[in-house]
C-alpha cells in the first residue's frame, strides 16, 4: 500500500515525500480513508507510530477540496492539544505537510503574549492548533469565532483529563457548531475518555492498531531497584557506567527537576530542565538545545511525556515513576519511534510499588528487574507482576514478651529488617468527564 492509494491529492504527495513518508504507518492506512469519508473517529495506536499525519493530511485534504474560503477571526478546523509543546510539534507536522497547499496554520497557547495571537487571528486561519484555555481566553475576548468550523480533533484527550481540563473541554464543546466532524486520537483510552467520546462523537468508527495500553516493542525496559536517598548517586553511576550521550529523563515534580538538574551541572554535567513554572520561550530553548546535542541530558516533568519528537532518542530514564500508569507508556514512547528501537530505565524505591504494579498491570507485562553491585536497597521492593498483586515477603513471626516483672509493654509492629512496612495504598486521581447536556431543559 502506498499514500497514493488512499487517495490523497498530489500537493500532499509531493510533501509526503519529501517528507521521507514511504508506506502509511497502519494508523495512517485506516484512518485517512475514514477522515475523507466524514466519519467521526476515535482511533488509538501506540506513541511514535504516526497518529498526527493520521489525522493532519486527511484534514488537508478536505480543507483543500471543499467548504468557502476562511473569514476573519476564524478557523475551519481545530486541533485541540494538552500541552504547548505538543501543540508547537503537531502544528509544525501540519505546516510540512501543508507545504504546498493554499491553507494557513497557526498555534497558540498560554505562557506567552495573548495579543500577537489575536492579531494573527484577525485574517483567519484554516487551521488552528491550540491548548484548552488559551483557546477559552481567545474566544472571551472575540478574537476567535467558531461558527464556520468543520472539524474538530482532540489529540491526547485522556491527558486534558488528567490536567484538569474536564471543565475547558465542556465550555469549548459549548462553542461549537453542532454539524461538524470529529476526531480523537491518542496512544491510550480510558474509560472516562470512552465516556467522552460517546457524548461528543456521532456514531464514531473505532480503531485500535495495537493492544490497548500497550507499549511499544520497539523499547526494551527494565527497572533498577534503589534506595530512595540513593537514585540520584545511581543515575550518575549508570550515565558514567553506560557513557550515555543523550538522555531525557522524567521525574514526578518540579522541584525534582530542578535539585537533579542542579546535581548533575554541579558534576560538570552539560544538563537542564523543563517543567510548567519555566516560561515558555526558556523551555523550548532547552528542548532544542537538547535536540541539537548541545545539552546532554534533559530533565523534565510529565509536561514533557507527550509532545517531544527528538529524532533517534536512544534512552529514556523514569527518575521517579509516574502517579498515573498510563503516563508511563508515553513517557517511554519518546524513545523507539518510527522504527527505530530505544531502551527505558526506570529506577524505582520502595514507596512506588503500588505504581510499578499499575504499570505492569496496565500494559500486561512484568518488567525485568536488575540489581546493581553497590547500589542494592536497604528498603527491598517487593515483587510484582503483571496480574497487578504486590507479592509480600513472609513476615517473621512475633517473639514471644518476655517473662517477669515489668509491666505491658508496647512493643509496636516487628517488621523484618529486610522488608518494608506496609504503606497506603495509592490511590489513581479521579479524573472528572465533562457531561455536556445537549437537549433542551424541560420547563418546570
Amino acid at each position: 500500500m502506498t499514500f497514493a492509494t488512499l487517495g490523497l491529492i498530489e500537493p500532499l504527495l509531493r510533501a509526503l515525500e519529501t517528507l521521507g513518508y514511504q508506506t502509511p504507518t497502519p494508523v495512517q492506512a485506516q484512518a485517512i480513508p475514514a477522515v475523507l469519508a466524514g466519519r467521526d473517529l476515535m482511533a488509538a495506536a501506540q506513541t511514535g507510530t504516526g497518529k498526527t499525519a493520521g489525522f493532519a493530511v486527511p484534514l488537508l485534504q478536505l480543507l483543500t477540496m471543499e467548504g468557502p474560503k476562511v473569514a476573519a477571526n476564524s478557523a475551519r478546523a481545530l486541533i485541540l492539544c494538552p500541552t504547548r509543546e505538543l501543540a508547537e510539534q503537531v502544528h509544525a507536522s501540519v505546516a510540512e505537510y501543508a507545504q504546498h497547499l493554499p491553507l494557513t496554520t497557526y498555534a497558540v497557547y498560554g505562557g506567552v503574549s495573548i495579543n500577537p495571537q489575536m492579531m494573527k487571528l484577525r485574517k483567519g486561519v484554516d487551521i488552528l492548533v491550540a491548548t484548552p484555555g488559551r483557546l477559552i481566553d481567545l474566544f472571551r475576548q472575540n478574537a476567535l469565532k467558531l461558527n464556520q468550523l468543520q472539524t474538530l480533533v482532540l489529540d491526547e484527550a485522556d491527558r486534558m483529563l488528567d490536567l484538569g481540563f474536564s471543565e475547558e473541554l465542556a465550555n469549548i464543546y459549548r462553542m461549537l457548531p453542532k454539524k461538524r466532524q470529529t476526531l480523537l486520537f491518542s496512544a491510550t483510552f480510558s474509560d472516562e475518555i470512552r465516556t467522552l467520546a460517546g457524548q461528543m462523537l456521532n456514531d464514531p468508527l473505532s480503531i485500535e492498531v495495537s493492544p490497548r495500553n500497550v507499549a511499544a516493542n520497539t523499547v526494551k525496559q527494565w527497572v533498577v531497584p534503589v534506595d530512595k536517598k540513593r537514585k540520584p548517586e545511581l543515575f550518575v553511576h549508570l550515565m558514567r557506567k553506560g557513557r550515555w550521550k543523550q538522555v531525557l529523563v522524567f521525574a514526578k515534580t518540579r522541584n525534582g527537576v530542578d535539585a537533579l538538574v542542579d546535581k548533575l551541572q554541579g558534576l560538570g554535567i552539560n544538563a537542564d530542565g523543563i517543567h510548567g513554572d519555566k516560561p515558555q520561550a526558556t523551555r523550548q530553548r532547552a528542548l532544542d538545545r537538547f535536540k541539537s546535542s548541545e545539552v546532554q541530558i534533559l530533565v523534565a516533568t510529565d509536561v514533557a511525556a507527550r509532545g517531544l519528537d527528538i529524532e533517534d532518542l536512544p534512552l529514556v530514564v523514569n527518575f521517579d515513576l509516574p502517579i498515573v500508569a498510563e503516563d508511563y507508556i508515553h513517557r517511554i514512547g519518546r524513545t523507539g519511534r518510527a522504527g527505530n528501537t530505544g531502551e527505558a530505565i526506570s529506577l524505582v524505591c520502595a514507596d512506588e510499588v503500588n505504581m510499578l504494579s499499575a504499570i505492569e498491570m496496565l500494559t500486561r507485562q512484568t518488567l525485568t528487574r536488575k540489581m546493581e553491585p553497590d547500589f542494592e536497597p536497604e528498603h527491598r521492593v517487593p515483587d510484582t507482576d503483571a496480574s497487578g498483586q504486590v507479592v509480600k515477603k513472609p513476615k517473621k513471626p512475633k517473639k514471644p514478651k518476655a517473662s517477669g516483672g515489668g509491666g505491658k509493654r508496647n512493643l509496636g509492629k516487628w517488621v523484618d529488617s529486610g522488608e518494608v512496612a506496609p504503606s497506603e495504598p495509592s490511590i489513581k486521581p479521579v479524573r472528572k468527564v465533562p457531561v455536556f447536556n445537549t437537549g433542551p431543559r424541560k420547563k418546570k
